[in-house]
């Protein structure tokens, strides 16, 4: 078992952390990544009210006696969920942990959590990012590198530069994000320096995501190339996964002059819930990062952890101790 600086404030078994994934951070996800272990997150905004919300952390504390969090990503949005509303159900609902990412506005998200003894894990993408996060106060942070799925930031530094140079420059727990998904992974995160990795796309793989079959499918047929990285025109690059979808949104996005409205029938968000649960991959397009070169099979969370646990601690203790001569 490794105890690092993040199992002791999450008082958790494994440095494992299920990160807030859009549509997928529901009850059964969050309460199979805690049952085995890890920190799982509910995803807030999956939910369409705070009473909705109120709901599933009802739910989710039916499956599991564990800790786990949930993750609020204020985005700029044509309907905007009320934030306050949601913060305060969370209070409510006595959460200790909450995963933040997005706007400026998520500072006065922070105050309110902070005035509650709330713990926040705040995701950024570059270190200045970090240091602003950590002279606010949040508790931990989870640095993305370029290969995430999601929001990668604009720098494009991968993680095996971001992370350690993250972890030279904050004082406070890191998370590593960005292209986890077995032990190896595991292992080298935490010798750059983190204390825990983020998974997204791997746990997208598992038997207990909700998410279609012809989803988890794509995400073994893609490989470490079956990714995209769209709307870097408008400086907000996010990265899905491959499909005949996301190859016409890289194609209408080459034109000269394109604007979000050429694309906006292709990436709306009805179309991704529609994609998830029907999966029919002509609906919309889907969340992958680099993982996906990883991803073989679809296990059970609790086999995947277990497996991640088990490679990592025979690397640790037998393949590295091997490498060591005597002085």
């Amino acid at each position: 078992m490794l105890k690092t600086r993040i199992t002791e404030l999450l008082e958790i078994k494994h440095p494992i952390i299920q990160g807030g994934m859009q549509g997928v951070g529901v009850a059964e996800m969050v309460a199979a990544v805690s049952n085995a272990g890890g920190f799982g997150i509910l995803t807030a905004f999956t939910q369409e009210s705070p009473e909705a919300l109120a709901a599933e952390i009802a739910r989710c504390r039916k499956m599991t006696d564990k800790p786990f969090g949930v993750n609020m990503t204020l985005f700029p949005a044509i309907n905007a969920p009320n934030y306050l509303d949601f913060a305060q159900l969370i209070i409510d609902s006595d959460i200790k942990v909450v995963e933040t990412a997005g706007t400026a506005e998520v500072v006065k998200i922070w105050d309110i959590f902070k005035e509650n003894d709330i713990k926040i894990i705040h995701k950024c993408t570059s270190v200045r990012h970090a240091l602003s996060a950590e002279r606010k106060g949040v508790d931990i942070i989870s640095i993305d590198g370029f290969e995430c799925a999601g929001h990668p930031g604009e720098d494009d530094i991968p993680g095996l530069i971001l992370i350690p140079v993250t972890a030279n420059k904050v004082k406070i727990p890191l998370i590593a994000s960005g292209g986890f998904g077995d032990g190896r992974g595991l292992v080298a995160a935490l010798a750059l320096g983190a204390d825990a990795i983020n998974m997204g796309t791997r746990f997208c793989a598992t038997k207990e995501a909700p998410i279609h079959e012809n989803v988890k499918q794509k995400y073994i047929e893609n490989d470490e190339r079956g990714t995209h990285l769209i709307f870097r025109n408008f400086y907000n690059t996010a990265r899905v996964g491959k499909s005949e979808v996301s190859d016409e949104v890289v194609k209408r996005l080459a034109r000269e002059g394109a604007t979000f409205e050429d694309v906006v029938d292709l990436v709306k968000g009805s179309g991704g819930r529609d994609l998830l649960e029907t999966g029919d991959l002509s609906k919309g397009v889907f969340w992958a990062s680099m993982a996906q070169g990883l991803i073989e099979d679809i296990p059970t969370v609790q086999e995947l952890i277990d497996k991640i646990m088990a490679e990592a601690e025979t690397i640790i203790n037998q393949k590295l101790a091997r490498m060591q001569t005597p002085a």
